[in-house]
Parts: C-alpha cells; sequence; structure tokens
C-alpha cells in the first residue's frame, strides 16, 4: 500500500504563490494516477486536479484551471500542486491520493489512499 505525506502548506495573502509536495512510499507509485483534493471549513471535500501515471496528462477543475499545475517526478516518488494567483476561496486542507488506476478522476472514490494533508490559508 502506498503511504502518501504532504507539505508545502502555509500561510499566504491573496495573489502569493505556494508549492505543495507529496511523497509516496511503495513501489508501485508510478504505475497510478495521482490527484488532489481540498476541503474548505464546514465544505464537503472537492477535486482540484489529477495527472496520469506518466506525467503526460492533466485535468483540474474549473476553479483552479489556469492557476494551478500538478505535476509529478517518478524518480522521487512525488507529486506537486503548483499554486499561484492564490485567493482567499482557495483557503483549504489540501489532500494527495493515488488511484486505483493509471488514469485519474474527479471522484474520490476511485482513489485507493489519501495523506494526511496539509493546511493552506490565503489571507485578505
Amino acid at each position: 500500500q502506498v503511504q502518501l505525506v504532504e507539505s508545502g502548506g502555509g500561510l499566504v495573502q491573496a495573489g502569493a504563490s505556494l508549492r505543495l509536495s507529496c511523497a509516496a512510499s511503495g513501489r508501485t507509485f508510478s504505475s497510478y494516477a495521482m490527484a488532489w483534493f481540498r476541503q474548505a471549513p464546514g465544505k464537503d471535500r472537492e477535486f482540484v486536479a489529477t495527472i496520469n501515471w506518466s506525467g503526460s496528462s492533466t485535468y483540474y477543475a474549473d476553479s483552479v484551471r489556469g492557476r494551478f499545475a500538478i505535476s509529478r517526478d517518478n524518480s522521487k516518488n512525488t507529486v506537486y500542486l503548483q499554486m499561484n494567483s492564490l485567493k482567499p476561496e482557495d483557503t483549504a486542507v489540501y489532500y494527495c491520493a493515488v488511484s486505483e488506476a493509471r488514469y485519474g478522476s474527479s471522484s474520490g472514490s476511485t482513489y485507493k489512499s489519501w495523506g494526511q494533508g496539509t493546511t493552506v490559508t490565503v489571507s485578505s
């Protein structure tokens, strides 16, 4: 089973950038799609972005498309989320997850392992 550890969260002002990292343990990291989800206080978890097993295909939620970029380095067993032009509504706990397939989806039910999350707070 893959274990995931997120890092890189913090408190920033609106308009700033942050890069989140998710380090994975396990031999099969490079075989599966990865994704980022987030959960704001009092709200349901929502999909942010996904990347396929090789890194050649990505997909984003409308709310972050054009501002966020997901990438992966299979040699380092790490997936990243570059977040630019942050807004107060991006404030949430961000979770990475590993899929059971080579291509990801926006549905959380298709992901088999989750990290503990890293908190991002964007002040106005």
